[in-house]
């Protein structure tokens, strides 16, 4: 299977000078956890409700600040032909949740490791995906402070 068959078509964009606030307007609006970022329209990085939390809140960043400057950076896409697995490969390795997918060369939506686990269809499977990613994402939470 293809992630353009899984994607999440419509992903929210927000300019890289829009403020945080901004951008959490249009997470809290359209209910999504992510945001990516452009300049002059073309897909440059992901701001996610965590990367907010932690630079506004935790950090004491003010919201009217640029959101481009807190984005995460390069971005790491995928293509909508892409099978599953590799797109799993590629996110593990990248150490993310979060997928922008292009298709040819147009941002064309977003794919979660989530989307991607309930469609392998294996509750097993699913399992499996979804640890990957969050052990490649958060290896001190996994291997130290769970005495791994």
């Amino acid at each position: 299977m293809r992630i353009g068959e899984v994607m999440t078509q419509g992903v929210v964009t927000a300019e890289t000078a829009d403020s945080l606030s901004r951008v959490g307007e249009l997470m809290r609006d359209r209910n999504v956890g992510s945001v990516v970022m452009c300049e002059g329209g073309r897909p440059v990085g992901v701001i996610t409700d965590r990367d907010l939390a932690i630079v506004v809140a935790a950090d004491g960043v003010d919201p009217s600040d640029e959101a481009g400057t807190y984005a995460s950076r390069p971005l790491v896409t995928g293509e909508a032909e892409m099978d599953i697995e590799e797109a799993v490969a590629l996110m593990v390795q990248h150490r993310i949740r979060r997928l922008p997918v292009t298709d040819s060369g147009d941002l064309a939506g977003i794919v979660t490791i989530d989307d991607l686990a309930v469609r392998a269809g294996d509750l097993a499977a699913a399992h499996q995906i979804t640890a990957e990613v969050a052990r490649a994402a958060l290896p001190e939470f996994y291997f130290h402070q769970r005495g791994g």
